[in-house]
């Protein structure tokens, strides 16, 4: 089975990659399909803006994809930056800018005003058909300073107090079993699964 990966970020595209090849499913990226081009994120809910995402792009490569929308909401900031997180500091898509901002918004508090989560709401559409949609929610806390290089995003920033450690600081096997991502994806996993027998089976 075929998949399409309705993104151009790298470091999404190397985490769903590693959680969907062991189930003997072939992704691709927009990176392979240039004719699509840039999908507007223009949805006010994660919801709206992968279903968006995955039809646009099933139906322009015809074939089935899967589209994630997920953000950090942070509690102190009634919820923000929520589906505005990637361009929190602007329109440029600036990791460093984006968690400069937050920090300064957060500047002075205690940890326990400092509460998070990262939502992650995945679809999944198929040329002409139904979207399938789950949800995957992780909680965590805002740290004062940027800690560790593997992840992306607001990752060096989100601080998982049971593990001791932000995103970017565990291994990536760990963070796609804890994650909002890695959470949707898994309940995500049994439709594709049903998908790709119902190939095999018409052959």
């Amino acid at each position: 089975m075929k998949l399409v990966l309705a993104t151009n970020n790298k470091g999404k595209v190397r985490e769903l990659s590693e959680m969907l090849v062991s189930y003997g499913i072939k992704v691709l990226s927009l990176n392979d399909f240039p004719q699509v081009g840039d999908i507007e994120e223009d949805g006010k809910t994660f919801k709206e803006n992968a279903v968006k995402k995955a039809t646009v792009t099933a139906g322009l490569t015809g074939l089935t994809a899967l589209a994630d929308d997920s953000g950090l909401e942070v509690d102190y900031l009634d919820g923000a930056p929520g589906v505005y997180s990637a361009r929190f500091a602007g329109t440029e898509k600036s990791d460093s800018a984006n968690n400069e901002k937050l920090l300064n918004l957060l500047a002075g508090l205690p940890p326990y005003k400092r509460t998070a989560r990262f939502q992650c709401v995945i679809a999944i559409a198929r040329p002409g058909g139904s979207v399938h949609t789950v949800q995957g929610t992780c909680e965590g806390v805002i740290a004062g300073e940027p800690r560790g290089d593997m992840g992306f995003g607001y990752d060096p920033l989100f601080y998982l107090p049971e593990y001791g450690k932000t995103f970017a600081e565990i291994d990536l096997p760990l963070k796609n079993k804890i994650s909002h991502r890695g959470k949707a994806l898994a309940q995500a996993l049994e439709y594709l699964s049903e998908l790709s027998n119902k190939e095999i089976n018409r052959g």
